[in-house]
């Protein structure tokens, strides 16, 4: 079975290499498939369509989402009376 893929070479930065590596691997992905779906959502206006759509929520629910983060960030209190 023969691949129509094309091999290429980059030439980065040590740390940036390493940062790719961890990112790619915390998306459960090899570094060579991080990098091509970089360059198609890159590419093909899937990036800015995520984007678009996070800035909706926020500024449809920013508020709400504010309030609870500070609700979740805030320590634990516990209630007269609640179970241990």
């Amino acid at each position: 079975m023969s691949s129509t893929k094309k091999q290429t070479q980059l030439r980065l930065e040590p740390a940036v290499l390493a940062a790719g590596k961890d990112a790619a691997a915390a998306r459960g992905l090899d570094f060579n498939r991080y990098v091509e779906r970089l360059i198609v959502e890159d590419t093909t206006g899937a990036r800015a369509a995520g984007m678009s759509a996070a800035q909706r929520l926020i500024d449809e629910h920013g508020s709400f989402l504010d309030d609870l983060e500070q609700q979740l960030d805030a320590p634990y209190t516990r209630q007269p009376g609640a179970a241990a």
